[in-house]
C-alpha cells in the first residue's frame, strides 16, 4: 500500500528550479531517506509533502487524498504528519512530560487519554524517568528524544525528519542513528527522512533516494546505492571510489575496458558494445595490496606514494603506472613510501558505469 505519492513534484523559486518534476512511491511503514548535497531538492522536497511549501506543478499524494497541487494546498495542520526539526524546537520553561503533551492538549483530548499517551510515548524513548524535568536541563540527545516523542504521540500517518541529528556531537550522532531506526522498526510509522550524510543513510534507511540538482539520480537500497551506482555522481557521493574513464575494447562473458594510461581492466559488467566510453569505477576495500606477487586478472605491479594509519584501518595510496588508486586494508598492514608492491581488484568488483 503506498503511504505517500510524488507525480512529476515540481518547485521554482522564481527562475531558480529547487525541484524539477520528481516521480517517488512510498509504501506503509517503509523508512526513506532523501540524501544529497545542499541545494539538491531534498529539503525542499520534505517541507513541500508537510505542507510547509506550495507545489508548483505536480501534486502530492498521502494514502489517496491529493493534499498538494498547483491550484490547492491542504493545510498542513490537516496532513496528519508528525515533523522532527535539525533545531529540536521544544519548549525550554516546559517539563518533559509538558512538551510531549502540548499537541494533544492543543486537540483539547480527555486528560486521561493526555496522561496515558504521553507515559507510552516517553517509554518508548527512553526517558520515562524524566518526564518532570526541565526541557532546558536535558542533553541534546535528551532534547531529541522529547522532540521526537512530541510527534509520535500524535500517532500521525507519515513521520517527517529534517535533519534531526545534525546539531548532536559525533559520537551521540552515531547511536541516535540507531536508536532512530529501531524506534521506526518497532513502530512501523512511514518515516522520510533527509540527510546529507551518508553513513546516517545507510544505517537507517530501507531505501535511499539520491538527489542531484533537483532531480532523482538514484532510488535503491544502501547495498544498492553503494554497490551499483548508475552515475559518477552516485559513485563518488556514496563511500569512496577509485574513477577513471574508459574505452569498451572487448565484451562477451566479461567485458574488458582500455584506460587512457593504456591499462586494460576486465569487469564482470556486461551489456556494453566494443567501443563505449564508461567511468571505471571500483572501491577501496576492494583494492589488495600485497608485497608478493598475486596472480589473476587485474593484478599490476605499484608503488607505494603513502599510506595512513586510521586506528581501524590503513589508508594506502597508490601509483599503477599514471593511475593513481586508493587502498584501505587491515590496520595490521602498512607500507612504507616507495615500496614496490602488487595489487589486484576482482572483476567481480569493478563497476561500469556509461558515460
Amino acid at each position: 500500500m503506498t503511504a505517500v505519492a510524488l507525480r512529476n513534484l515540481v518547485k521554482r523559486y522564481g527562475d531558480v528550479t529547487a525541484v524539477a518534476g520528481i516521480d517517488l512511491e512510498i509504501a506503509a511503514g517503509e523508512f526513506v531517506v532523501l540524501l544529497g548535497p545542499s541545494g539538491c531538492g531534498k529539503t525542499t522536497t520534505l517541507r513541500c509533502i508537510a505542507g510547509l511549501e506550495d507545489v508548483s506543478d505536480g501534486e502530492i499524494r498521502l494514502g489517496d487524498q491529493v493534499v498538494s497541487a498547483a491550484a490547492y494546498s491542504l493545510p498542513a495542520e490537516h496532513r496528519e504528519i508528525g515533523m522532527v526539526f535539525q533545531s529540536y524546537a521544544i519548549w525550554p520553561h516546559m517539563t518533559v512530560a509538558d512538551n510531549v503533551a502540548f499537541g494533544l492538549k492543543m486537540k483539547k483530548l480527555p486528560a486521561t487519554e493526555v496522561k496515558q499517551r504521553v507515559r507510552q510515548a516517553l517509554e518508548l524513548v527512553g526517558l520515562s524517568e524524566l518526564a518532570g524535568r526541565g526541557a532546558s536541563q536535558l542533553s541534546g540527545g535528551q532534547q531529541q528524544r522529547v522532540a521526537f516523542a512530541r510527534a509520535v504521540v500524535l500517532e500521525p500517518k507519515v513521520l517527517l525528519f529534517d535533519e534531526p541529528l545534525s546539531n548532536l556531537d559525533a559520537k551521540l550522532r552515531e547511536r541516535m542513528r540507531f536508536d532512530l531506526r529501531q524506534l521506526q522498526k518497532r513502530l512501523r510509522i512511514t518515516s522520510i527522512y533527509v540527510t546529507h550524510d551518508q553513513q546516517e543513510a545507510m544505517i537507517i534507511a530501507d531505501r535511499i533516494v539520491l538527489m542531484h540538482q533537483g532531480h532523482i539520480d538514484q532510488i535503491g537500497s544502501p547495498v544498492e546505492i553503494y554497490r551499483h551506482p548508475t552515475s559518477r555522481f552516485g559513485a563518488e557521493f556514496i563511500g569512496l571510489a577509485n574513477i577513471s574513464p574508459a574505452k569498451v575494447v572487448a565484451n562477451g562473458s566479461e567485458t574488458r575496458v582500455r584506460l587512457p594510461s593504456g591499462i586494460e581492466i576486465t569487469s564482470a559488467a556486461t551489456g556494453f558494445a566494443v567501443g563505449d566510453g564508461v567511468e571505471v569505477v571500483c572501491r577501496p576495500e576492494d583494492v589488495q595490496v600485497s608485497e608478493t606477487p598475486l596472480c589473476g586478472p587485474n593484478t599490476f605491479s605499484a608503488h607505494i606514494i603513502a599510506s595512513y594509519f586510521l586506528g581501524n584501518i590503513t589508508d594506502v595510496f597508490l601509483r599503477v603506472g599514471d593511475l593513481q588508486l586508493r587502498s584501505q586494508l587491515n590496520s595490521h598492514l602498512s607500507f612504507p613510501e616507495g615500496q614496490m608492491v602488487w595489487t589486484q581488484v576482482s572483476p567481480n568488483s569493478i563497476i561500469l558505469i556509461g558515460a
